[in-house]
């Protein structure tokens, strides 16, 4: 069950509740609330990039948190003057163009998809408005969120209470930084955390982010800066990272911890990558680094004696490839509720091959392999189809080491704007894990009617059968809601060491509502869900109720 209520929203709700006889007047999200000219005689985009058009003026318009208009109630308009609105310039770091440059719809396509991907805005629209001189000028509008979170969050999901305080802005005076403090508690720790993140680093590319973590079993310390590949057509990235982490690792069997130990581990990464850019679609990259893993096991102070895994270092040069295709689908109501959505429907690539020697500092010297691949369909009549896969694991002294191969399947049906069918099925098998990790399946992760974590094996398959419904109806215009029925079936095979033997094939059904956040940065979808176990043992309870904050529906 996981139940969350954000503070975060107390101004926002307080206007909604006083304004609540005013709601059916607010005007909906639809066209600027000021005029422009009138972009209905322009060419054509072929014929723009015909006469090689160059962008003229960029005009940016911000809408806040409740569209102005005349029908706004006064308490709305209390909440947008609180609200810190997104900076101009903000805005401007995550276009691909800029005045003078060739005019380009694939540009302005992409820079749309790079806003929509911000925390702090809730969509994104560009779009010609005038054209003269063979100049386009071009509408840059985006719909701020609320993102200052004086918080608290409570959660249940099988079987377990999770619970958070926190203080987060994920945009920082209209900036688009992310500061936090928050206090957390779950099935594992309890932990005091400190974040920050620079996205653009002085109004550049780079990403910086720095975070601190205070365990009740541990520590744990991240520092990364990188200068990603941000753009389909971008030629260069570089970066580096180090991590430095202490926790305890729980061995699970049906749902309950048996033993437990302490795990230290330091990671340091440096890599960067080339590319040509963007060529006929599709864009290749040659990518590279060095890796430092090294992990440290000790018996935990209190806890009865845990089979301990050696201690191992992996050091090691890497060199990998990167295909990706240029395809994307806008669309609405299908993960998310309201939003526009940019779903992914290409085909890419990613393979990555090191060698770790003991003369580097390994424990073992072992042949590192980590792939990944993806390719979507659009079948037509709004049917899309999404399949990946992944790849990983070490060859040493002939044998397969932590070696892992996951499949997924996602089907998506859509029957009306107001109606999805959705399908997904995932499976995994894995060659000798490494002693700290466990395939595991449960009520955290898909198998809704049963305990967390409740079953462990080697190999395990997951189905999922939703229907998805949404609707227009925003109460005090804080959320859109949906709903959806469902079944989950999933099992594992193959007897893990530390675990009971696999249970079988188990089912559940249930149904939920979901509320997509239409004016906050703080998650996208809350689910409340009640499932009910179709079989398995007695002893579980004959109803799980969830309640959850997800990124999608």
């Amino acid at each position: 069950m996981s139940r969350r209520f954000r503070c975060t929203w107390c101004v926002i709700l307080f206007a909604g509740l006083v304004s609540l006889a005013h709601a059916d007047d607010l005007p909906e999200f639809h066209g600027p609330s000021r005029s422009y000219a009138n972009a209905s005689g322009l060419p054509p985009d072929a014929d723009l990039q015909r006469r090689g058009a160059r962008i003229g003026r960029v005009l940016v318009q911000i809408d806040e948190v409740f569209e102005e208009g005349l029908a706004l109630a006064a308490p709305y308009r209390l909440v947008n003057g609180l609200h810190v609105a997104t900076q101009r310039d903000t805005v401007l770091q995550q276009l691909l163009f800029q005045t003078g440059d060739p005019y380009d719809p694939r540009l302005i396509a992409e820079s749309e998809r790079l806003l929509r991907s911000q925390r702090y805005l809730n969509d994104a629209e560009i779009k010609p408005i005038g054209y003269g001189d063979n100049l386009v000028d071009v509408l840059v509008r985006v719909h701020d969120v609320w993102t200052l979170s004086p918080g608290v969050s409570f959660g249940r999901k099988g079987g377990a209470n999770k619970t958070r305080f926190e203080f987060e802005d994920t945009n920082f005076l209209g900036f688009g930084k992310q500061a936090t403090i928050a206090r957390s508690s779950d099935v594992d720790r309890s932990a005091w955390r400190l974040a920050y993140v620079d996205p653009n680093l002085l109004g550049s590319r780079w990403k910086l982010v720095t975070a601190w973590s205070a365990l009740s079993d541990g520590k744990d310390a991240q520092f990364s800066l990188e200068q990603p590949f941000y753009a389909l057509d971008t030629r260069w990235s570089a970066g580096l990272a180090a991590f430095d982490t202490s926790s305890a690792v729980s061995r699970y069997s049906l749902g309950e911890v048996v033993e437990q130990l302490n795990l230290e581990e330091r990671q340091f990464e440096i890599e960067g990558g080339l590319s040509s850019g963007l060529r006929d679609g599709h864009v290749n990259r040659v990518i590279g680094g060095l890796r430092y893993d090294a992990r440290r096991f000790s018996q935990r102070a209190g806890e009865p004696p845990a089979a301990l895994p050696e201690d191992r270092v992996l050091a090691y040069p890497w060199v990998g490839l990167e295909s990706i295709e240029d395809e994307y689908v806008s669309t609405r109501n299908l993960d998310q509720i309201g939003r526009t959505e940019d779903l992914y429907l290409g085909r890419t690539a990613r393979i990555e091959l090191g060698f770790a020697p003991s003369a580097f500092g390994s424990t073992h010297d072992a042949l590192v392999l980590e792939g990944a691949l993806q390719a979507g369909w659009d079948l037509g009549d709004e049917r899309y189809l999404i399949n990946a896969l992944d790849i990983g694991g070490r060859l040493e002294e002939g044998k397969i080491a932590n070696g892992r191969l996951g499949m997924t399947s996602r089907y998506y049906h859509r029957h009306s704007m107001n109606r999805v069918s959705f399908a997904s099925l995932t499976t995994e098998l894995t060659s000798n894990l490494d002693a700290e990790q466990q395939l595991l399946l449960g009520g955290d992760n898909g198998l809704r009617g049963f305990p967390l974590r409740y079953q462990a094996g080697t190999a395990s398959a997951l189905l999922t059968v939703e229907e998805r419904f949404y609707t227009r109806w925003q109460p005090l215009k804080l959320v859109n809601v949906g709903a959806a029925v469902f079944m989950d079936a999933g099992r594992t095979w193959g007897k893990n060491e530390f675990a009971d033997e696999p249970v079988g094939w188990l089912g559940d059904i249930g149904f939920g509502l979901r509320l997509g956040s239409a004016r906050s940065g703080l998650g996208n979808v809350l689910h409340i869900d009640i499932a009910f176990p179709l079989n398995g043992p007695k002893d579980i309870d004959s109803m799980q109720f969830l309640i959850e904050t997800r990124a999608a529906f």
